[in-house]
């Protein structure tokens, strides 16, 4: 059976996770996204979360 981590780069390979890749990373270039993902680290950390 495969690691989880072999199974993983295999699919990353197929043409549907190289299109999911692409999606990820244009929702990563978003403002809105990299608010939303700075205030959800800054709760699991415990931290204040900033205005």
């Amino acid at each position: 059976m495969a690691s989880i981590v072999q199974r993983i780069k295999d699919y990353l390979q197929t043409p549907r996770g190289r299109q999911n890749v692409e999606k990820v990373k244009t929702m990563a270039r978003d403002p809105r996204n990299q608010q939303r993902l700075r205030q959800f680290m800054d709760r699991w950390r415990g931290h204040r979360t900033r205005h």
